[in-house]
């Protein structure tokens, strides 16, 4: 089992910029659009929350922990020694001597006696009990429902999302991330299709040392919010349907969050980065491991000295599908079997000395502070990473251990097909200070599936390695993978195992679970129905935003762009076109369809350009106005302007003011008279003008 990490340990690995698309299923059709049964069209906010959001989820409150009950005790299996011991204890019972009990008096004593026969006791007051702190309540921040039909999320289609279009090569990774295969469906779900498809690609193998054109036989797709949204603390839940059965491995399905600093798939940017989350702590190996590490004393991109900086990674739910059973094969030593989902917090640095896999840990080797709820198990199967990249040169001190903290919950057939809701609770840790009576909070995750309690990692278990609960802004991620590090059967031993391609024959089929190719004849759709961040109000710590005053990342992003882009990309995320798109006309070329540009509510179908393009009205932005307007409220990090690099204008009030304006207004006057009567001497419609001197000679 491996995350979903950005660890470069894949045997085909390759730098962003060799990556080449050479071809790829259908070209991109314009959606046609059915008006929506669920959403109100007109509506009045245009922030991140989506206005088809139920009035009654605009607030929530922290579920409760609820703990599994502990383990029953085993059962002793008695034996002749313990009947012996029996009939000891009974001859020993037997031969005690009994005294009588001494008759009660027959008349009551009427007279008191001179004294009391102790001292009178003294009531102890009770103390007074500590007020019971006011529920804390979490208003909603972002929202969205999916409840426009046919929305697509292509790289700069949308506000809130960017589907990928790019080669994945983390993790043995069999798939290619199409944007095609992200969009919403008619009922009001976000879609994500995983099929049986090819896409040639070329990439860099690391091994080989050399370009190599390859083929993915899979297409799939990843939805990021990175750069548009991100949030720090607070509470996100989800309402989802995974895909495939639950009885066959080899799907991946995702929901997880990153920290901005690195994006996903985007090896070069996590390089070092991932998943570092020790802010405060400087030590040999984090100087050298960590790229930005609490030890730097200079001040760069915006960064604060003595703060180091990473993308820790919270994984809200990673689905493993199969049909092993709990205490069998892989998983002989845990309670909890295929199919599951993994819930975990990915950190580094990572602890030394460590379990091994498949092993539970011997005392001091592992995470104290965490609590488990029903039908979970640590898992044991993954404990983390081994992070080594080619460009190292000083492996020693470079390379480091990173950390999966994480527990396996028992799901079941229902889990797929069928909505359930997944829920994490993210508690900022804060430094002592007056404020908090000088008591350091250190944070806490927490992790539900339909409310009911599974995992919580508190922050005060992190302080053995140094990390800590995370405060970095976080973006959003869903995705379906296919992996042979996830869910695959171990590979037959006369199976190459090289390529794995349903519509192959034995060699590239065999090293597939049972049903899996059969189970991919027609595609499989990962369903959201939607996505809800929550944050308390009250609580500074708690922020929107990718870039916030504490933990800042435009500027160093703007400086390393080419770490997150692929070859070809011009800036990592293309600006929102809004209207643009190619409108669908009836057969006459005269009227639009009723459902061009979104309908008459979203936008309006030009026909009299050629070709006729879309016009988006208010709140709906895309080229084809299928997609909300949104941004944020507060921009933590604005653009420098000249005073913020130092540059002190004029002072324009008193006499000077009066001579600026007085000179302004002169050339605003004069100047189109000077420019017209340039122009007239230049040209005399067509002709030229003959010099005046010319005239006199009578030329």
């Amino acid at each position: 089992q491996n995350q979903n990490t950005s660890s470069s340990s894949a045997s085909i690995r390759s730098n962003d910029d060799a990556i080449k698309i050479i071809k790829f299923g259908n070209n991109y059709n314009m959606p046609h659009v059915v008006p929506s049964p669920h959403r109100s069209d007109t509506f009045l906010s245009s922030e991140l929350d989506d206005p088809d959001t139920p009035s009654d989820a605009q607030v929530v409150s922290p579920l409760k922990v609820v703990l599994a009950p502990p383990p029953p005790k085993p059962k002793h299996q008695r034996t002749h020694d313990d009947f012996a011991d029996d009939n000891k204890k009974k001859r020993k019972n037997q031969n005690r001597r009994k005294d009588p009990t001494p008759e009660p008096t027959y008349y009551p004593t009427f007279d008191p006696t001179d004294f009391p026969s102790a001292a009178p006791s003294t009531a102890t007051p009770r103390p007074t009990p500590r007020p019971t702190p006011p529920e804390r309540t979490y208003e909603l921040v972002f929202s969205d429902e999916f409840n426009t039909p046919n929305r697509r999320f292509t790289d700069g289609f949308d506000p809130k999302w960017t589907a990928l279009e790019k080669n994945d090569y983390t993790n043995d990774a069999q798939h290619y991330y199409s944007h095609e295969n992200a969009y919403t469906d008619t009922n009001g779900h976000l879609i994500i299709k995983s099929e049986a498809a090819d896409t040639e690609v070329v990439g860099f193998n690391d091994v080989k040392y050399k370009q190599e054109r390859i083929t993915k036989h899979f297409k799939s797709a990843m939805l990021q919010s990175w750069n548009k949204f991100c949030f720090t603390g607070g509470i996100m839940e989800a309402e989802v349907a995974m895909p495939g059965r639950h009885n066959v491995g080899g799907l991946w399905p995702a929901f997880w969050l990153l920290g901005n600093l690195a994006r996903h798939t985007y090896v070069g940017s996590s390089e070092h980065i991932w998943p570092w989350s020790s802010s405060s702590v400087c030590t040999d190996k984090s100087k050298s491991a960590q790229l930005i590490s609490a030890c730097d004393r200079v001040e760069h991109y915006g960064l604060h000295t003595g703060v180091g900086r990473g993308a820790p990674e919270i994984d809200v739910f990673e689905v493993q599908p199969g049909s092993i059973k709990a205490n069998t094969g892989n998983f002989l030593k845990m309670s909890v079997g295929q199919p599951f989902m993994s819930s975990s917090y990915q950190v580094a640095p990572g602890r030394l000395p460590r379990p091994g896999e498949g092993w539970w840990p011997a005392p001091g080797q592992w995470y104290d502070n965490l609590t488990g709820g029903v039908s979970t198990s640590l898992n044991i199967a993954y404990y983390g990473t081994y992070n080594y990249f080619r460009d190292d040169t000083n492996p020693t001190k470079q390379d480091y251990w990173s950390d999966a903290i994480s527990y396996n919950r028992q799901l079941n057939a229902s889990h797929f097909g069928k909505f359930h809701k997944y829920r994490i609770e993210w508690e900022v840790p804060e430094e002592a200070s007056k404020k908090n009576n000088y008591t350091k909070n250190y944070g806490y995750l927490r992790w539900f599936l339909d409310d009911e309690f599974v995992l919580e990692i508190k922050g005060e278990g992190l302080k053995a390695t140094g990390g800590e609960i995370s405060s970095e802004p976080m973006y959003m991620l869903l995705n379906t993978a296919i992996s042979t590090q996830w869910g695959f059967p171990q590979c037959p031993w006369n199976c190459p195992c090289q390529t794995y391609n349903c519509r192959g024959g034995y060699a590239e089929t065999c090293g597939f679970s049972e049903g899996f190719c059969a189970m991919m004849n027609k595609p499989v759709e990962y369903k959201v129905n939607y996505i809800r961040v929550y944050q308390d109000k009250n609580d500074p710590k708690q922020k929107v935003g990718c870039s916030t005053p504490e933990r800042p990342t435009k500027k160093f992003i703007e400086a390393h762009q080419e770490k997150y882009m692929k070859k070809g990309d011009v800036q990592p995320l293309k600006p929102i076109q809004n209207g643009g798109g190619e409108c669908s006309v009836a057969a006459n070329m005269s009227q639009p369809l009723p459902e061009s540009c979104g309908g008459t509510t979203r936008g309006k179908c030009h026909v009299s350009r050629h070709p006729p393009i879309c016009s988006c009205l208010a709140n709906w932005t895309g080229p084809y106005c299928l997609n909300p307007v949104a941004f944020n409220d507060v921009n933590w990090d604005p653009d420098d302007t000249l005073a913020d690099l130092g540059f002190q204008g004029p002072d324009l009030t008193g006499f000077m003011g009066v001579v600026l304006a007085a000179f302004t207004l002169l050339v605003i006057v004069v100047a189109p008279i000077v420019w017209h009567r340039q122009k007239k001497r230049r040209t005399m419609n067509g002709y030229s003008r003959v010099p005046d001197y010319e005239l006199a000679l009578g030329k």
